[in-house]
């Protein structure tokens, strides 16, 4: 503490990390704000805030003039001319939950009563606005007389940056006010809204990011800001950015002396007549209550929506109210932002691990100082591949963005550049298979590194825990913890000896009693039921998956017909729907081995030889999708196969290779190069899965 400090109670300890955060705080306002170029996530920045906000509420004498606190954001950048907005442009106070929210309205209750004594106030507290948080970039638009005479950013919410020609390139930015019902425009309006990038133009971005050789955008709002920022107003008009306001800050009556509105709920009617682009999912509620569930609804349906958002925004109706209610620090009584779990955070990769799929493929993994994302803790993350990684330039001691969004495992979006230190080390891709020895390949037109012993110790895990999968046979209770009890105790060595097990073998594992071994072998039993196709899908033959599967059943109607016929040559699956050249070759190689045959003869010894009536002619596909073949590559929300299904139930086809049938390519996170260069190659269209969604609307 300096010697002209007030003096404090706090301990000398609570006094140095208020002055770390301080100092912590204000430097990724920097990063954030100014530079554009964050390397902590907001989930990880509020919580910097709050702890601050808790120290300076014990100690209040700790709170100095430059304690972000005390500020609204972070200055104007250099490189653009600086505008002092009409009004603080401020931001809002944070609720993580339910109780937060809670606490929020009996806080106004509170001040209420002790500083208005008005019942007329009190029973406004049950009228409330709902809008959705926007993840993006807030800008201010200013009209003189209806024209749109200058556009800034936030700023450090007291002056921003002039970005007026910037803003002119976004096309829903109306560059002239009207109302329909021929009243005047305001003298002089000033409008708050938040610039982003619709999910789906983001993938697009990131697709020609790609194919240009260029780096990726970690996330749409860091691609909308870098747009927006951009001092050649050209390069801006280049980008797919979008609009939505939600407050007025200035208001200078017209001629016609029209008043600002008077309530929130009427703002955003009036701004809609106006020209101005307003969400269309904001809801007025005359109870907290029902304004919560709303917004605890959008915690799932947040991934149906065309924009990124983080949260849902409570606001108290009555503008006259919450203009008196005054602020808090520098949030807004009125107000208050309830924030969805983080999905996004950002950590140290520590290591890479490796793990070897059921067809031989390596799959690099990260090891990851944990984290906590959307309620859990995160210790390891897909890497997707050794290119990927390169593509991307992940280094090991990087600080990672890591990601995690509905049901998709968690994955690494890329390093945060900016927090490099000099001591990270660049990933290489082994040479050899760390199970077994086998010197790895990569096959044409593939990004995957591959081990070719069939044998190999390491697949035998994934070859199980693939063929009793949801998507496959379906045993039920046996998981890979079961999986890997049932290999270390030598008790299988395929999937045939599944159907060996007694109960005796079970009840000497761990955790295994009657009724539990009982249960298990009465599922694999229940399993020698599933149709053909699925144990074609659980046999793990490499590019067959369900829609391969299903076509070979339909033609072949089982196991013994389809390895007679792909074993004389793989030509005679290649008149198949959806079998193309390399899922031939792949199926009749299988056929061809020893260790295949032998395995068939030991499934069906056991009971396990499915067969079907035989297909000669396919039904008529119906739906919005009837008449188009999609292939699927990269990941998307949900797995491969559940997408597949979706296509298939809204009349589509799914096939596994591109070709001049193919009627779009759908394309998610580290898509695999051999199908986007052929798609390019022959113009087949490349969507991602909101533009999936939409063409079946």
């Amino acid at each position: 503490m300096s010697k002209n400090a007030a003096p404090t109670s706090a301990p000398p300890s609570v006094v140095e990390r208020a002055a770390w955060l301080r100092a912590e705080i204000n430097e990724h306002n920097y990063r954030y704000h100014v530079l554009d170029a964050p390397i902590i996530s907001d989930a990880e920045f509020d919580a910097l805030l709050n702890e601050l906000r808790e120290i300076e509420a014990q100690y209040p004498e700790l709170i100095t003039p430059d304690s972000p606190t005390q500020r609204v954001g972070a200055p104007a950048a250099e490189g653009f001319a600086k505008v002092r907005h009409p009004q603080p442009i401020l931001s809002l106070g944070n609720a993580f939950d339910v109780a937060g929210v809670r606490a929020w309205r009996d806080r106004l209750v509170k001040y209420v009563q002790q500083n208005f004594g008005d019942s007329d106030d009190l029973r406004k507290l049950d009228d409330y606005v709902v809008e959705p948080k926007i993840d993006g970039l807030t800008v201010v638009l200013t009209y003189a007389d209806g024209v749109f005479v200058q556009g800034a950013t936030r700023g450090d919410g007291l002056v921003g940056e002039d970005i007026t020609p910037n803003l002119r390139a976004v096309k829903s930015v109306p560059l002239a006010l009207r109302r329909k019902d021929g009243s005047a425009v305001p003298a002089r309006l000033s409008v708050r809204g938040e610039a982003f990038m619709p999910i789906a133009d983001f993938e697009k971005l990131n697709e020609a990011q790609l194919a240009a050789g260029e780096r990726t955008f970690a996330n749409p709002r860091n691609a909308a800001a870098g747009a927006l920022r951009q001092l050649d107003p050209s390069l801006t008009a280049k980008r797919p950015l979008r609009l939505l306001c939600y407050a007025i800050v200035d208001f200078v009556p017209g001629a016609d002396g029209h008043v600002a509105p008077r309530t929130q709920w009427e703002t955003l009617s009036y701004l809609r007549q106006l020209g101005f682009p307003v969400t269309d999912i904001a809801r007025r509620f005359d109870n907290l209550e029902d304004a919560i569930a709303y917004c605890t609804a959008y915690v799932e349906k947040r991934d149906d929506l065309p924009f990124e958002i983080d949260g849902m925004v409570i606001k108290l109706n009555d503008l006259d109210l919450a203009q008196r209610l005054g602020y808090v620090g520098k949030d807004p009584r009125g107000a208050i932002a309830f924030k969805f779990p983080a999905r996004e955070a950002t950590t140290i990769l520590k290591d890479v691990s490796v793990t070897i799929g059921r067809t031989g493929n390596i799959v690099p993994n990260a090891v990851l100082e944990p984290v906590h994302i959307g309620g859990i803790t995160i210790t390891s993350a897909t890497l997707h591949n050794y290119d990927d990684i390169a593509r991307k330039d992940i280094r090991i001691g990087d600080r990672v963005i890591v990601k995690r969004a509905g049901d998709v495992i968690p994955y690494v979006a890329g390093p945060v550049v900016a927090a490099r230190t000099g001591r990270e080390r660049i990933i290489t891709p082994p040479t050899e298979c760390p199970f077994c020895g086998t010197p790895l390949t990569r096959r044409e037109g593939e990004v995957a590194l591959y081990c070719t012993n069939a044998d190999c110790p390491g697949r035998l895990d994934r070859a199980i825990s693939h063929f009793v999968g949801s998507g496959a046979m379906d045993i039920q209770g046996l998981g890979e913890k079961i999986v890997a009890q049932l290999i270390e105790a030598g008790l299988v060595a395929d999937v045939a000896d599944l159907y060996s097990l007694k109960k005796e073998d079970l009840l000497g594992l761990e955790k295994f009693a009657e009724r539990k071994a009982q249960k298990l072998l009465d599922a694999i039993e229940a399993s020698k039921r599933q149709p053909l196709y699925r144990l074609i899908v659980g046999l793990g033959i490499r590019h067959v998956g369900e829609v391969a599967a299903r076509a070979l059943a339909d033609r072949f109607g089982s196991l013994d017909a389809l390895i007679e016929a792909a074993s004389e040559s793989p030509e005679r699956l290649q008149d198949i729907e959806g079998v193309g050249p390399v899922i031939a070759e792949s199926v009749s190689e299988w056929a061809r081995r020893d260790s295949t045959r032998a395995l068939i003869a030991k499934l069906k010894h056991a009971g396990v030889d499915p067969k079907q009536e035989v297909r000669s002619a396919e039904a008529r596909a119906e739906g919005p999708l009837a008449g188009r073949t999609f292939v699927i590559t990269g990941t998307l929300s949900k797995p491969r196969e559940a997408i597949a299904a979706w296509i298939e139930s809204q009349g589509g086809k799914v096939t596994d290779s591109v070709s001049k049938n193919t009627s779009y390519l759908v394309v998610g996170d580290a898509p695999g190069a051999s199908k986007i260069n052929k798609a390019r190659q022959l113009n087949v269209p490349m969507i991602g899965e909101e533009e999936l969604r939409n063409l079946a609307r």
